[in-house]
């Protein structure tokens, strides 16, 4: 077969809050479209999505996992897709955004029975941001206390009237065997297999069915004009006509399909995904360039485009990089333009570097399928790829480029790193360069001398510490992560350093005269040479101001370092033959020293800006949790959904565990970001 022909692919995203049903459906799908021959469980942790073992102890998704299959549509046509199953926990919403950078399409799964959560609005958002056409699935229509009717009130109410159903349920809970199609007016009755075959809508159903009918068409309809004047002439549309216009309207964000379906059982699946194939575009669809990143010289914002073409050049996306204890890094990559082959050579449009492809292949969970080609809109994958780290270009052009970002999504909770041995500690660095290409919502940092490991909750940093350890073979052990204070000099002081030493040979000698006093906040640190005469020799002033560095970083009378310092050296002396760079040094440490102890120092704390979106009913307790944490409240505002944006200004060390602390008072349902602000003077009662 040429390269440039196959089956259309779909890269899907299925996002959704903890618990919605999205693994379960993806398996769902795949024994349906016969990839896999029996259906795993999440308790049994046998399903193809969540097979690191981090998953399967917490039975949760905890990063994005790639799922290929063919699909044959109900009509015959066939199809490629690759699922993107995502973490719905709100540590690990990078992969969220990571999934809907490379989708044609996501679909939102929603349960029947918990109805729109937190992890609901936080997906939509994303979703959005991201422009990717949405389709909502309603799952878990089979279990005690579904309600779809219930929960499509809800999605309407929180996420607009331009959502749709589709279908309606025959039965709920228990009884739920069967879905009414709306376009068609005809039912969907299922077997215990998952098949299908139609019947009439049964009588309880029926008037409700064609209420819904006649709205959805009408809406439908109106998006096209000749369609709409046919409908008024009495012409009505058949369902592939009304999917054909829908599909624009999706494509267009116009409006929001809504599907059912269970995982558990199988119904509704197979008709979610044809539904998917029809109403939503694949990357060959697009009859315009798209834009796949910046450029990253020169003129810097503007677009790089191409034409998603399987015959022009070749582009290749580098979304996700995973380190494999196997066969060590594997790139996840989307094709963007042309087509890819084993032996190709790209260039890293950011570095330059030229990578030969290795052998290509897909990823259906932790199966490896040996692919000879991946074509434009294609999802697949590549081993030991050196030079391309997550989020690279690879192309065949001259240039430069870097892609589009992801949406940044600050830390909000720190651990501290110890190696366990002195084996590990030689190996941290590179293992956690590794760990960090690997999640870009980490961050490493160094705060009082101690390796910091940053992230979006406590999960995630721990999730990322087992994987330090069974993947790079690295253990370390985590502590509360320390408060940088810093101290100031609290008034005025001077003092003499001295150093005066004789031992047979060249002694050393140097005396220098030191002024310190403090700077305004924010000051950092001023050296003044206010020598006249040549008291001390031009040559040593440098190691003066060295020495005077050393001591405040060492640390003032409390023990933190000191800032927001004005050194001034006004005299000393000097001797030609004893007097040496060091002793210089040295003496203007002590000479700090003194000062310090003699003038005292004030505990300085870091301030953070902290800014929080909660539903407007949630403000009051917010408020009154942030006044005990002894902050400052900037600002609060109204957001465009209702709700209420809280800006407050709170010292660090009253964020140690905030964001768990916030998820629990609101629900999960604040949002939060932490910015360092400034350093302000702590209370006496501070514990620093």
């Amino acid at each position: 077969m040429d390269a440039t022909r196959g089956p259309t692919h779909r890269t899907v995203a299925l996002v959704g809050g903890p618990g919605s049903g999205k693994t379960t459906l993806a398996e769902a799908v795949l024994l349906r479209g016969g990839a896999i021959a029996r259906r795993g469980t999440i308790e049994q942790g046998t399903t193809v999505c969540d097979h690191d073992p981090e998953e399967i102890a917490r039975q949760t998704t905890l990063a994005i996992s790639l799922a290929y299959l063919p699909w044959t549509a109900s009509d015959g046509a066939e199809r490629a897709i690759t699922l993107v199953d995502t973490p719905g926990h709100p540590d690990f919403i990078g992969g969220v955004d990571t999934a809907l950078a490379v989708a044609d399409a996501a679909v939102v799964v929603v349960s029947a029975v918990d109805g729109v959560a937190a992890g609901t609005r936080a997906v939509w958002a994303a979703a959005q941001a991201a422009g990717v056409p949405c389709i909502m699935v309603v799952t878990q229509e089979d279990r005690a206390r579904a309600d779809f009717r219930r929960v499509l009130g809800e999605l309407r109410a929180a996420f607009g009237e331009h959502l749709w159903p589709l279908e309606l349920p025959i039965g709920e809970e228990q009884d739920f065997h069967a879905v009414a199609d709306v376009l068609s007016e005809r039912a969907l009755v299922y077997d215990d297999t998952g098949h299908s075959h139609e019947e009439a809508v049964p009588p309880a159903a029926e008037a409700e069915e064609h209420d819904l009918h006649v709205s959805v068409t009408e809406e439908i309809v109106s998006h096209d004009d000749a369609q709409l004047e046919a409908y008024l002439e009495g012409d009505e549309p058949t369902a592939a006509e009304l999917e054909r216009t829908l599909a624009h309207e999706v494509a267009t964000g116009e409006t929001v399909p809504v599907l059912l379906c269970s995982g558990l059982t199988g119904t509704g699946v197979d008709r979610v995904v044809d539904l998917l194939c029809s109403l939503t575009p694949a990357a060959r669809d697009h009859d315009s360039r798209i834009v796949v990143g910046v450029a990253a010289e020169g003129d810097a914002g503007t677009e790089v485009s191409v034409a998603p073409n399987a015959d022009g050049e070749t582009v290749v996306h580098i979304f996700r990089t995973v380190a494999d204890a196997f066969v060590g890094q594997i790139a996840m990559l989307k094709v963007l333009s042309g087509t890819l082959r084993p032996g190709d050579r790209l260039r890293n449009a950011t570095t330059g570097v030229e990578e030969r492809m290795p052998a290509l292949f897909r990823l259906r969970g932790a199966q490896h399928l040996p692919a000879e080609a991946l074509r434009t809109g294609d999802v697949g994958a590549v081993a030991k790829l050196v030079g391309s780290p997550s989020g690279s270009l690879l192309w065949s052009r001259q240039g430069s480029a870097r892609p589009a970002p992801l949406p940044s999504r600050h830390p909000v909770y720190a651990v501290t790193l110890t190696p366990a041995t002195q084996s590990d500690d030689a190996k941290l660095s590179t293992s956690l360069a590794r760990l960090l290409a690997e999640d870009q919502t980490l961050r490493l940092d160094r705060a009082a001398g101690e390796t910091l490991l940053r992230g979006l909750g406590e999960t995630h940093v721990t999730v990322a510490v087992e994987r330090l350890a069974r993947v790079l073979g690295v253990t370390v052990t985590t502590g509360p992560a320390p408060v940088a204070y810093r101290e100031t000099i609290a008034r005025p002081a001077q003092a003499e350093g001295k150093l005066k030493k004789q031992s047979g040979g060249h002694g050393q000698f140097a005396v220098v005269q030191l002024r310190l006093s403090p700077l305004p906040p924010g000051g950092g640190f001023e050296f003044v040479d206010a020598v006249v005469g040549g008291a001390v020799p031009r040559s040593y002033i440098p190691a003066v101001e060295k020495g005077a560095r050393d001591a405040l970083a060492a640390g003032g009378p409390q023990g933190h370092p000191v800032v927001d310092v004005r050194v001034e050296l006004y005299d000393g002396k000097s001797h030609s033959v004893d007097s040496s760079e060091m002793a210089f040094r040295t003496a203007a440490s002590l000479g700090v020293k003194a000062a310090l102890a003699t003038a005292g120092s004030v505990v300085l704390e870091p301030v953070s800006i902290v800014t929080i979106t909660v539903p407007a009913e949630l403000q009051g307790p917010v408020l009154t949790d942030l006044s005990s944490r002894r902050a400052h409240v900037n600002a609060t505002e109204s957001t465009e959904d209702g709700g209420t944006r809280i800006v407050a200004s709170v010292p660090e060390a009253e964020l140690g565990r905030y964001v768990l602390d916030l998820r629990s008072l609101t629900g999960g349902q604040g949002q939060l970001t932490i910015t360092p602000d400034r350093y302000e003077r702590a209370p006496s009662t501070a514990k620093t």
